[in-house]
């Protein structure tokens, strides 16, 4: 189940091959930060976001089933969730997030069933 988390919603309009790095992140109450990095593998898609001064400095990992649209003209991501809720999300480590499927397991769950879906 937490596997589909990891796959883009067909609603989100993404763009295959289309570089989202530095682009906004918009959650449902509020600019939340930039694109650090991003992956579009099949089953595997997610951005890491830089929450700059929001999160103290902290990035956040957002599985790709969290974004709702992408506006490639205005360079903006909207995801289905409010601040709190991402900074609520189990810590991003930059280490972990490929390898360990603890880890991995850890955010399918929190963001497959981790509070409601705006």
């Amino acid at each position: 189940m937490t596997e589909s988390v990891w796959g883009y919603k067909s609603t989100a309009g993404r763009l295959a091959g289309v570089d989202l790095t530095g682009y906004k992140v918009e959650a449902t109450d509020g600019n939340i930060g930039k694109v650090d990095k991003h992956s579009d593998d099949v089953g595997d898609a997610y951005l890491v976001v830089d929450t700059g001064v929001w999160i103290f400095g902290k990035e956040v990992l957002l599985p790709a089933s969290t974004v709702v649209s992408i506006d490639q003209g205005e360079q903006k991501i909207v995801v289905d969730r409010t601040k709190q809720q991402i900074k609520d999300a189990p810590e991003f480590d930059r280490d972990k997030h490929l390898g360990d499927q603890g880890y991995r397991d850890e955010l399918g769950t929190y963001y497959g069933t981790g509070g409601p879906r705006i």
